[in-house]
């Protein structure tokens, strides 16, 4: 917990001024608890799920990938802030209280951002959901073609490499698309060999294939942030913050990275956003298949040297 604390609480000392100020991203996952260190972030929410017209989170999943890519660590003094504070985020619940939904949620989901893309100024879709292999092989193509449009579009669209491996080829489907940024996890050799670390379930991309996935990793165990059960009482908030592993979590650290790098370079499209933070990413010396580009670095991203 200490460490993953220090590490956002050092990336936001270091990229300083910016922080995320200006920019939209989408959330597509389980919905969005309106969590005090969330507040002013939400600008619009839709249920795909139930159908409810006000903001709600029955998994607890969803609002804690907000505080990783939002929060503003309010209720802990900022300790536990995410990487882009400042973003503002569009949330769709196409998942359920178990994190389980249909590919036509998603399909719908999508969509719906496209269709708000203008109105809200998306400029980044976060999508920290796992897919395993799909029965149905043509709505999983329509699914990647909208990803794909998405892209087209100018949003840059952040997706999971899911938590099925280590096999060679056990990335989630939703980040094969050459289009999108796919996000794997790497915590560090302090987790290696540990029952709880999910570098080690980090979905990888084929063995020596041409096609290069994941893009990149970013850490992903033991990820503290917002808990979408806390409490409020008459001195604060009681269990204001959980920890949660997984590229879920990996996912909206990178998002977060985008939104800073969009804020300081304006004009820059979704596509040169995704090159400066696949060119500036940190070679671990693990095989492509498993760490991509590297681990994500917010300083060289953003032109400073750690």
């Amino acid at each position: 917990m200490d460490r993953v604390r220090g590490l956002v609480h050092a990336l936001r000392e270091e990229v300083c001024p910016y922080d995320g100020s200006g920019i939209t991203a989408a959330v597509l996952d389980t919905g969005i608890a309106l969590h005090p260190d969330l507040a002013g972030a939400l600008i619009g929410f839709r249920d795909f799920v139930g159908n409810s017209r006000k903001p709600y989170d029955d998994s607890g999943h969803g609002t804690h990938v907000a505080g990783c890519l939002c929060g503003t660590g309010g209720c802990s003094g900022g300790r536990y802030a995410g990487i882009a504070p400042g973003c503002r985020v569009l949330v769709g619940k196409v998942l359920d209280v178990k994190g389980n939904g249909l590919i036509s949620h998603m399909e719908e989901g999508i969509k719906w951002v496209l269709d708000n893309r203008k109105l809200y100024g998306i400029r980044i879709l976060n999508i920290s959901v796992s897919m395993g292999a799909a029965e149905n092989g043509e709505k999983l193509h329509r699914l990647r073609a909208l990803l794909d449009r998405a892209s087209e579009e100018g949003i840059l669209v952040v997706v999971a490499a899911g938590n099925a491996g280590p096999a060679p080829g056990s990335i989630s489907p939703l980040g094969e698309s050459g289009k999108v940024l796919t996000v794997g996890c790497c915590d560090g050799k302090e987790y290696r060999g540990k029952r709880y670390n999910c570098e080690e379930r980090s979905g990888r991309g084929p063995a020596g294939s041409q096609w290069k996935k994941p893009d990149l990793v970013a850490p992903g165990t033991q990820i503290v942030s917002c808990n979408a059960s806390f409490r409020k009482t008459g001195r604060g908030y009681l269990d204001a913050y959980t920890e949660k592993s997984g590229t879920s979590m990996s996912t909206p650290l990178a998002a977060g990275a985008a939104a800073l790098c969009m804020q300081k370079y304006p004009d820059y499209s979704a596509e040169q956003v995704k090159r400066r933070i696949l060119w500036n990413a940190v070679n671990m010396g693990e095989p492509w298949n498993k760490q991509g580009w590297g681990l994500l670095n917010v300083a060289g991203m953003l032109g400073r040297q750690p």
